[in-house]
């Protein structure tokens, strides 16, 4: 079974989330663009990874946009939101990708 990667739906999630509500103006519609790549992404990871790891790149997924909100009051929101988003995309690619 052949199985699409990851890291690139995780990143664009996280950086298209945050784009979308940024520049829309429209804070829930970040929130769709972000949970439908979460949700598309967990659907892969359980199907090539089992539940438990589906499960822990999820939470480090929401962690990566809960933990940019303070982040981004030290360093900004872009460098914040790209730092968290290199950081679970890599971990994503090195888990669920490789």
């Amino acid at each position: 079974m052949t199985t699409t990667p990851t890291a690139p739906v995780v990143a664009a999630g996280l950086i298209g989330g945050f784009a979308t509500a940024r520049y829309s103006g429209i804070r829930p519609l970040g929130g769709v663009v972000l949970g439908a790549a979460g949700a598309w992404s967990t659907r892969e990871w359980s199907r090539s990874q089992g539940p438990v790891v589906a499960g822990a790149l999820l939470v480090g997924y929401l962690g990566a946009f809960g933990g940019s909100h303070p982040l981004a009051k030290k360093i900004g929101a872009w460098p914040s939101v790209l730092s968290v988003t290199a950081a679970v995309a890599g971990v994503t690619y090195a888990v669920a990708d490789r």
